[in-house]
């Protein structure tokens, strides 16, 4: 479990989009969308490898994860931690991605060798330390 709380943990397993928050070398924020899978207790995210976010994270890998849901009255479970940036093994944790999003439209792509290194991808994983939300019903 990712979380002690029952209802944040099913929260993250049922979900598929949040928002990345990691530091500029500066030490301001910096956030983008990304769609997520989980790997027991690890949120994976696919990104091209040449972006700000992937040298962002080699430099300081303290992130926050923000699972949002999809429609009012928008709850999140948060997800402080770190990021690592794997550069190997790509294909299972990409396809996993994937699954999670093709509900909405996105299908993986036919030759997932080839779109990993033509997009020069990465996989981040973030481990969470500290977990916390809100969960409201109605």
């Amino acid at each position: 479990m990712i979380s002690a709380v029952p209802e944040f943990d099913q929260f993250i397993t049922d979900h598929r989009w949040a928002v990345l928050t990691h530091l500029r070398s500066s030490g301001s924020p910096v956030s983008s969308v990304v769609a997520y899978a989980r790997e027991d207790d690890d949120i994976v995210v696919s990104t091209p490898g040449k972006t700000f976010k992937r040298r962002a994270l080699v430099k300081d890998p303290r992130v926050n994860l923000c699972i949002l849901s999809n429609q009012e009255p928008f709850n999140f479970v948060a997800l402080e931690g770190t990021a690592t940036i794997e550069t190997v093994n790509l294909e299972a944790p990409t396809t996993r991605v994937f699954e999670r999003i093709a509900p909405v439209g996105y299908q993986l792509p036919e030759d997932l060798p080839a779109w990993l290194e033509q997009g020069d991808r990465v996989i981040i994983r973030v481990t969470p330390a500290r977990v916390h939300g809100v969960i409201r019903h109605g």
